[in-house]
């Protein structure tokens, strides 16, 4: 089963969708977040956030500011500022 994905801005949503991988850093490192990974909740720092959806193709957006949520296959990343660079 696949991540679920939102990417959320402090004004609208950024991306959302199925993902089979996404890395983000976070105050402390990158933090590598795949299916059946265990609840986190973390800071984020500025910097890429790169997912890596179910077929392969991958998004990259820069983050900053916000949060990481993960539970039961949702991740949820919250950022003050965010945009998809690709």
């Amino acid at each position: 089963m696949p991540l679920q994905v939102h990417l959320v801005s402090a004004d609208a949503e950024v991306w959302s969708g199925e993902a089979s991988l996404v890395v983000a850093k976070t105050v402390v490192g990158e933090i590598g977040i795949m299916p059946g990974h265990e609840p986190v909740l973390a800071i984020l720092a500025e910097g890429q956030v790169r997912i890596t959806e179910t077929d392969g193709s991958r998004i990259i957006a820069n983050a900053q500011d916000g949060f990481l949520s993960v539970e039961s296959d949702e991740l949820t990343i919250v950022a003050g500022n965010a945009a998809l660079i690709s």
